[in-house]
């Protein structure tokens, strides 16, 4: 059940929190890491990333720096264009995706990477029960 500030949280909000999330996973660093760098708490991190927390100007700075992005990597036009960024955000955060796809891309291509998909689909498709 979310919580009810997660539940009222603001898309715009929701999204810089994944792009934030997005790209301290990329750069390799932890919510603890990137809360020391940006002089919070790495709870509130946690809630920045959730969307919980509404971000400060002065604070997306700070974690645009650290991540060494600019702040409209991180603030992007809420329409469709960003829907599917905001998608694609979503599915790298899932737990071990942006591993997996790190180990796809040092993949030589062609039958290598597409029997690895094949796998992958497999896997996710219902078993009988």
């Amino acid at each position: 059940m979310a919580r009810k500030s997660e539940a009222l949280a603001d898309p715009v909000d929701i999204a810089v929190g994944a792009r934030i999330r997005l790209l301290r996973k990329v750069r390799g660093l932890s919510q603890q890491a990137l809360a020391e760098a940006a002089g919070v708490t790495f709870q509130q991190i946690q809630k920045y990333e959730r969307g919980a927390n509404r971000v400060s100007a002065s604070m997306l700075s700070r974690i645009a720096k650290t991540l060494g992005a600019p702040v409209s990597e991180m603030f992007g036009e809420v329409g469709p264009a960003s829907g599917a960024i905001d998608e694609v955000a979503a599915l790298l955060a899932e737990p071990g995706a942006l591993e997996l796809l790190k180990a796809y891309s040092h993949l030589p291509k062609g039958p290598p990477r597409s029997a690895l998909v094949d796998f992958v689909r497999t896997l996710g498709e219902k078993q009988p029960g």
